[in-house]
């Protein structure tokens, strides 16, 4: 062989080295690539829980006790109330803003929980726990009487310290307040006595 030829070979493997080189790094960079972006697709699984209905054991729930859960990433309160607390809801319709929750549609307060107690049960309250002013957290305020920007005559319920609106113990906004609704009621129903479900309402 030549030099001539020699050389021409050894630059067109050369080449070829080169060229194969160059493809293989060019596919590793497409497959770096390709995937975060079609991970980026796939919902992490706090996505997947954020949505999912969230089931709550108040068997120890005591009356006058309340707890909190996360739903949708909003709290939720859910309280067993005592026939005292329930005995003051009657008395306060005067005072309230919308005392039968006609103002918003079904989505925020469903229709099974459309009557005085806001509830399927009328010891177990379950409402979110975020003023419809401006997403404050309200208080809890179930002492009766005089307190510090409350009323004298104050039968129980919620306080907004943000900017003063109050709750009845069935989460009514009471007139004249800043929040412009009642609490909202999420969907529920109960899976057995001591068994409740927040964010589904219909049996399959």
């Amino acid at each position: 062989m030549s030099e001539t030829h020699v050389a021409t070979a050894q630059v067109d493997s050369s080449k070829r080295t080169w060229l194969i080189a160059s493809g293989c790094a060019g596919a590793v960079a497409g497959v770096a690539t390709a995937v975060p972006f079609v991970s980026s697709f796939q919902p992490s699984e706090r996505a997947k829980a954020a949505g999912a209905a969230v089931e709550v054991d108040i068997a120890a729930l005591k009356p006058g006790e309340k707890v909190t859960v996360e739903w949708r990433g909003k709290p939720v309160w859910v309280m067993r109330r005592t026939p005292e607390q329930l005995a003051t809801l009657s008395a306060l319709t005067d005072q309230l803003a919308d005392p039968e929750s006609k103002r918003k549609p079904e989505e925020f307060t469903p229709e099974y929980a459309r009557n005085e107690g806001r509830s399927i049960r009328p010891d177990v309250f379950v409402a979110v726990g975020i003023c419809t002013h401006l997403g404050c957290s309200p208080s809890d305020k179930f002492q009766l009487g005089a307190q510090p920007s409350l009323p004298d005559d104050w039968k129980g319920g919620f306080f907004c310290p943000c900017h003063g609106s109050t709750f009845d113990m069935a989460g009514r906004v009471f007139k004249n307040k800043p929040a412009p609704d009642n609490l909202e009621v999420p969907p529920h129903m109960f899976l057995s006595d001591s068994k409740l479900l927040i964010g589904e309402d219909k049996k399959a």
